[in-house]
């Protein structure tokens, strides 16, 4: 089937309007890869400090200087339930590193915050953020130069992008991510939901919330909706940085570790000088990212990837805009029903076909890159396979030609829905982007006035005084990465879910984020500008009548344009925000940060010599 003609259109639009940030890029890891090791020019000092703590075997390996040396960049810790099975992989990677005869090292860590944990909590406000200190703790960990390949051990929400936007500085170096899985299936997902809403009206108790909570998060793994954290799985395959298939296998089993030990003997693969050698930042390009992008379209997946998405290409040297998110989303059909998208889980459409059949199906429509660069070679074909052991227990792959549950997956030629579900809207609000794949189709429009906040708990304190049983549009506003990082708001949820399933027609509109679990309530998120830099948004009064059309894609205040254009910007006092719980650290990013258009990423900023050249 030839390439869908807006792919491709989009894919060149890209390429050209990336060609010289994309020229300077890769010429700047060009200039750092060098033939044969790079330890082998270090000073002996510098060498000898290298492997001062390995064992004899490694450390003869590692003074010879001749064969590859891999560092592990991992984000273990026991926070995150997803990260907790990494506490055991450096020591199987170096294992299986020296029976394929190279080495491995772990270069270093890299901070992991479990938004589960922060969620709605003062520790949000550098959850955005984090992003940026992982990218730069994984070019720190790298800065050894002691290495010929990498291997990322991340999962969840900011990680994987802090990741790769790190690995990237270091796009010479060949670079494979390696997953955990997802936890097994606990109690469903609306089982949990209902029990939230109940406890949002007043009529389920804290200890009924924490049981069905604990039933839900119960074991090492991946949580089992679909929100950031397993968008990044998804991601990561699609974009050939995975090995094929091996996004949502379950940890702790036999086919978790085959697939981790051939991770390490690929790595040592495409490390080693010649036909194989992949460096990241080539393997990387602008068919990658399309990719990425058409992936989050077929599953329904996180909001939360309009900022990294575009913060990950920029890494690269390319230009992804939200533009490219709206032509793509109109012609890519949402294949996938996961949780808050439908009712099953990650576990459910791993079994239902997962990725090989999404990345086969999304291939034979047209309407995917499949001759993009991969870890595993040229091409997406491979990843049509479904992991398996076989009889031997040797690992192997089985082509997946059929989904085995039409209720989860489909093919592309039968979707759940002909669009992907993903919006920009713009308007005398500004610009904001909205996820649409779960909103009734009769919230697709929402009329009604503004009742407008500067603090997201302030919601459920005028829910709780019985204010907003009524058609309204909460704006929640001060919420954006200059003003306070850009927490996520998911604790709204419930509460705008209670009083929509009530009837009224509710919507929320905000500078901030919301989670990756974002679902029913219609959300324009990420509104750029931002209320703190002079966005429109800071003009809002209560009473104001808004317009969220999603068919129109606009975002509009009905306000007179002369009272409009006349009105004062409202301010916030959110010195609370800015100290304590480690917040008061983070005043240099908020200052230096770019828009959440652009990605939310300080990155995008110009050492002083070179901005004054540009």
């Amino acid at each position: 089937m030839p390439l869908h003609p807006v792919v491709a259109e989009v894919t060149s639009r890209i390429a050209a309007r990336s060609r010289k940030s994309r020229a300077d890029y890769l010429a700047r890891i060009d200039a750092a890869r060098r033939d044969g090791p790079h330890r082998a020019r270090l000073s002996c000092g510098n060498l000898a400090h290298g492997f001062a703590a390995c064992g004899e075997n490694d450390k003869a390996a590692l003074r010879s200087g001749h064969a590859s040396n891999i560092g592990i960049v991992t984000a273990y810790n026991d926070m995150l339930s997803a990260h907790q099975p990494y506490e055991r992989y450096p020591e199987l990677i170096r294992r299986v590193a020296r029976e394929a005869g190279v080495t491995a090292q772990v270069a270093g860590g890299v901070p992991a915050m479990c938004d589960g944990v922060t969620q709605g909590q003062a520790g949000m406000e550098l959850s955005l953020f984090s992003r940026e200190v992982i990218a730069m703790s994984a070019a720190i960990a790298l800065s050894h130069d002691m290495f010929d390949g990498a291997l990322m051990l991340g999962i969840c929400d900011k990680i994987v992008p802090g990741l790769l936007i790190g690995a990237l500085s270091f796009g010479h170096l060949p670079t494979i991510f390696v997953p955990a899985g997802p936890m097994p299936s606990g109690i469903s997902n609306d089982a949990k939901s209902a029990v939230r809403q109940r406890y949002a009206e007043g009529k389920a108790s804290r200890d009924e919330l924490l049981e069905a909570e604990a039933a839900s998060y119960h074991a090492p793994g991946t949580c089992t909706f679909y929100g950031t954290a397993n968008s990044n799985q998804m991601l990561m395959e699609i974009m050939g940085l995975h090995l094929p298939g091996s996004s949502f296998v379950n940890p702790n089993t036999p086919l978790r570790e085959a697939l981790t030990e051939a991770a390490v003997h690929r790595l040592a693969t495409i490390s080693a000088p010649g036909e194989h050698h992949t460096p990241l930042g080539h393997m990387i390009d602008e068919r990658t990212i399309v990719n990425g992008v058409i992936g989050l379209h077929a599953t329904g997946g996180s909001t939360n990837h309009l900022l990294h998405l575009v913060a990950m290409a920029h890494a690269a040297g390319i230009a992804l805009t939200l533009e490219d998110f709206d032509a793509l989303s109109g012609v890519v059909p949402l294949m996938a029903r996961v949780y808050p998208n439908g009712s099953a889980d990650v576990n459910h459409f791993h079994q239902a076909g997962g990725m090989p059949f999404l990345i086969g199906s999304l291939i034979d429509a047209g309407l995917l890159h499949g001759d993009a660069h991969t870890v595993w070679g040229r091409g997406l074909d491979a990843y049509r396979g479904m992991p398996v052991l076989d009889a031997n227990g040797k690992l192997a792959w089985n082509e997946v030609s059929e989904s085995a549950n039409r209720d989860v997956l489909r093919p592309a030629n039968e979707p759940f829905r002909a669009d992907g579900g993903l919006r920009v809207l713009q308007g005398n609000l500004g610009r904001a982007v909205i996820k649409v794949s779960s909103v009734p189709g009769d919230r697709l429009v929402i009329e009604a006035p503004a009742v407008v906040f500067h603090d997201q708990d302030d919601v459920k304190k005028a829910f709780d005084r019985g204010e907003l049983d009524r058609d309204f549009i909460a704006v929640v506003r001060f919420q954006g990465p200059k003003a306070i990082g850009m927490p996520e708001l998911h604790k709204l949820t419930p509460t705008l879910g209670l009083l929509q399933a009530r009837g009224h027609r509710v919507a929320l509109v905000t500078d901030g984020r919301m989670s990756g679990a974002s679902g029913k309530v219609p959300a324009a998120i990420h509104v750029t500008p931002e209320a703190i830099d002079a966005g429109p948004l800071g003009k809002l009064r209560d009473g104001d009548v808004i317009r969220l059309d999603v068919i129109a894609g606009t975002l509009e205040a009905k306000v007179d344009a002369a009272e409009w254009a006349g009105r004062e910007q409202a301010h916030a006092d959110l010195s609370t925000h800015h100290a304590g719980m480690g917040r008061e650290l983070f005043a240099t990013l908020r200052n230096a940060v770019g828009s959440a258009d652009a990605g939310a990423t300080i990155f995008a900023k110009h050492d002083r010599h070179h901005a004054a050249d540009a």
